[in-house]
């Protein structure tokens, strides 16, 4: 499977500010795209593929925190970057508690430059693992679910629809610690619970 492209997505309801922000993005490399609202962003953007994007805590129409609800619940991979106003901070914190990768006191956009290269390295580790969860079969990716929750070969090969036999989960284990760079059941467990957007 091929790396997932990134893109940078801007949702700021300040037209002047999200040109600002655009003009400054376009220099990081990596494609920019921007919106009015929150609304406008979920209705245009396919939440499953990995990117980054910053989010206005204030907008018009949905707050920023319920664009991230929303894309928690659908087990988004965007990593989000809060701008926020100096009276947004505690909201910025709670988003921050709630998934959000990091925040900004808005409009610094020197802060900006610094904290954004951390969020796309992080939209990188997450289109990587992507990438490799995309090259599992849709067999090997119910036995791992079963492996993380610490299920035995043979309640594996009892529980899976059809069933098979132990042999062959063993054979689907050995294949899904190769895909995905583990060594065990218990770094497999650790993966998956560190992307549960992968769900």
């Amino acid at each position: 499977m091929k790396d997932i492209p990134l893109t940078l997505y801007v949702v700021d309801d300040d037209e002047a500010l999200r040109r600002s922000l655009l003009m400054l993005l376009f220099s990081q490399g990596v494609p920019v795209q921007s919106f009015g609202s929150g609304e406008e962003f979920l209705a245009s953007v396919d939440m499953r593929r990995p990117g980054c994007v910053i989010l206005d805590l204030r907008l018009g129409g949905i707050s920023g925190l319920e664009v991230l609800d929303r894309l928690r619940h659908a087990h988004s991979p965007l990593v989000s970057l809060f701008l926020s106003g100096h009276g947004d901070i505690p909201t910025a914190l709670e988003a921050v508690r709630l998934g959000a990768h990091d925040w900004v006191v808005k409009p610094d956009t020197q802060q900006l430059l610094e904290k954004l290269p951390a969020a796309l390295a992080e939209a990188r580790a997450r289109s990587e693992a992507l990438r490799r969860w995309g090259e599992l079969t849709p067999r090997e990716r119910e036995v791992a679910h079963w492996v993380g929750l610490g299920q035995p070969n043979k309640e594996i090969a009892r529980l899976l629809v059809p069933p098979c036999s132990p042999r062959s989960v063993e054979t689907h284990r050995a294949s899904i610690f190769d895909k995905l760079a583990v060594a065990n059941d218990n770094e497999l467990g650790r993966w998956l619970a560190s992307h549960p957007w992968l769900a």
